[in-house]
């Protein structure tokens, strides 16, 4: 199986109709640069924003839009200031609830759930609850048939690279511990801009 090809229209197109179904709101995009101004648009100046590890968040310039550039109260950077080392743990675990959370996902099912694996866990609460507002990005690459299909994903695609990332940025691996399904939501709090562009893993 090949895990990394960009959807069809017709299914980037199913999919978008599945997450609305399921409480999600759901935008298509072309690349990763109308998947930024979409941020733009979707996140007011000043609000306070928690950024989750994502090489798809880095590739389209999120990461440091939102973090660096003084234009929003970036959790990140406030809890990165903090030099007692127990202080920020502390930060840290404070920091899950925001008003905006922005994040990807591994995989999304052409019936509408959203999958995300975790090493530590710790993007799983503010995307399951503890955020205001949830803001996914993700390729159409990620897009799968079914539950299993994803797990299948995750797996065989997913952890290889992120462990061969994580070896070369931090000289230790990652592992497969823990899986948010997340299949329903209220409408309103979450949105999903499926991006037609190979971004992340």
């Amino acid at each position: 199986m090949i895990w990394n090809e960009l959807a069809d229209e017709k299914t980037v197109e199913k999919v978008a109709q599945s997450l609305k179904k399921n409480g999600f709101e759901a935008l298509v995009v072309d690349d990763g640069s109308a998947a930024l101004a979409k941020l733009a648009e979707l996140i007011p100046k000043g609000s306070e924003v928690l950024t989750v590890s994502s090489t798809t968040l880095d590739q389209i310039g999120a990461t440091k839009e939102l973090n660096e550039t003084g234009k929003y109260n970036s959790i990140k950077k406030r809890f990165a200031d903090i030099q007692d080392e127990k202080e920020r743990l502390k930060a840290r675990k404070l920091s899950t609830i925001t008003q905006y959370a922005v994040g990807s996902v591994h995989a999304i099912t052409e019936d509408g759930v959203l999958v995300v694996a975790s090493a530590s866990g710790s993007q799983l609460a503010p995307y399951a609850y503890t955020s205001d507002h949830l803001i996914l990005v993700a390729s159409t690459q990620k897009i799968v048939k079914d539950i299993d299909s994803a797990l299948k994903r995750i797996k065989e695609y997913t952890v290889p690279l992120e462990q061969e990332r994580m070896m070369k940025s931090y000289g230790m691996g990652t592992s497969l511990n823990k899986i948010l399904l997340y299949s329903k939501e209220r409408p309103g709090r979450v949105t999903v801009i499926l991006v037609k562009e190979k971004l992340g893993f």
